[in-house]
């Protein structure tokens, strides 16, 4: 397996196919900026491991040692989580606490894609795994599938971190097809915030893992993370950590996820006809969390005398924070002196936690 021309000669077309989808992924990557961080490192990783005899995967490939050292042990996406938590700042959801609901809504996606599969045929724990695919969260969607269905984490990933760079192009024509003209130009009043002190903003991390923990300990690893990441931006005496986590730490472990995640799209577990109904239920999961998103905000205009943008409500997903300016910018389209983008942030803010919890609770109700 290691004599010349080896890999030309024993190349098959499956094999061929995949490393075409490489090429696709690195391309999307570069030429249309679709989550380059990573989908250039799965690209180039779906390549090179489907290279007969290639010495990258395998009992002492490296891109193996690194599934096992990261993936299996559910490293990677956690550590992850505490360079997401770093950079995010959780005011614009403190000021105004009620966006919270409106991260809640747009989960609606991943109960009904879970659904949804197991009419298809998937076991519990499968359909979980595919339904997370709809949380917008690459991490949560890797730590879920690799509890639940590991045979299952290449189309997984690749699935929800392609949706999540194309989710510019996902929610504007579900937003639309919900909402009317005079909905999207709907005003929100600009004063409707509170200031939020360092105190509460120290606490709040501190308080939700308490929460999360002594209602459903296994969330632990995840919204812990997470709000460890936020606490040490937060806390303000510890910048350098908190500068290592959002930088250092989170484009290394990023390199070292992409490319490992693309070491599992070998052709013979990835060219089945599983792979494209997975892929088809997630684009169907973001499609739905967008319309729960929605829907939600305009049931609630119908008790409200100060209207919603309903499209505030397709910003519950965790795309932090593409999902904010599409629609601040769909806002704009219709009145140039609209602006929600402060209201929409508090949303999108909102469905970066409510994607964590909506994980943390299908671990803990899935057995």
């Amino acid at each position: 397996m290691d004599g010349l021309f080896y890999g030309l000669l024993a190349i098959t077309w499956q094999q061929v196919v995949m490393i075409i989808i490489g090429f696709i992924l690195i391309y999307l990557a570069i030429a249309k900026e679709y989550e380059p961080v990573l989908l250039l490192p799965i690209g180039f990783g779906a390549i090179i491991s489907n290279i007969p005899g290639s010495s990258a995967i395998g009992p002492h490939g490296f891109l193996t040692t690194l599934y096992d050292a990261g993936i299996v042990t559910e490293l990677f996406p956690l550590l992850i989580f505490i360079g997401v938590g770093a950079m995010i700042d959780f005011g614009p959801l403190l000021e105004q606490p009620a966006m919270l609901f409106f991260g809640a809504a747009a989960q609606f996606g991943i109960f009904l894609t879970m659904a949804m599969a197991v009419l298809a045929g998937f076991d519990l724990r499968e359909a979980a795994s595919i339904g997370i695919i709809g949380a917008a969260d690459g991490p949560t969607s890797i730590y879920v599938a690799t509890r639940f269905a590991r045979h299952l984490l290449a189309p997984i990933s690749v699935a929800a971190y392609s949706y999540m760079s194309l989710v510019p192009i996902i929610q504007p024509p579900v937003i639309r097809a919900l909402t009317t003209p005079e909905e999207r130009r709907i005003k929100m009043a600009a004063g409707q915030t509170r200031k939020v002190s360092k105190t509460v903003r120290i606490l709040f991390p501190i308080v939700i893992t308490l929460a999360a923990g002594l209602v459903a300990p296994v969330s632990l690893a995840l919204v812990g993370s997470l709000m460890f990441g936020n606490l040490l931006r937060e806390s303000g005496v510890v910048e350098r950590l908190s500068k290592a986590a959002q930088n250092e730490l989170t484009n290394l472990v990023s390199l070292l996820l992409g490319i490992t995640i693309g070491s599992t799209m070998v052709a013979s577990e990835f060219l089945k006809p599983t792979t494209l109904l997975i892929i088809g239920m997630g684009l169907l999961a973001f499609v739905f969390d967008t319309a729960g998103g929605v829907i939600f905000a305009k049931v609630l205009n119908l008790f409200l005398k100060k209207k919603i943008n309903p499209m505030i409500g397709a910003c519950g997903i965790s795309a932090f924070p593409m999902s904010a300016r599409i629609v601040q910018k769909m806002a704009q389209k219709e009145d140039p002196g609209n602006f929600v983008l402060m209201q929409a942030v508090g949303a999108n803010v909102a469905g970066q936690i409510a994607s964590v919890i909506a994980g943390a609770m299908i671990l803990a109700l899935v057995k």
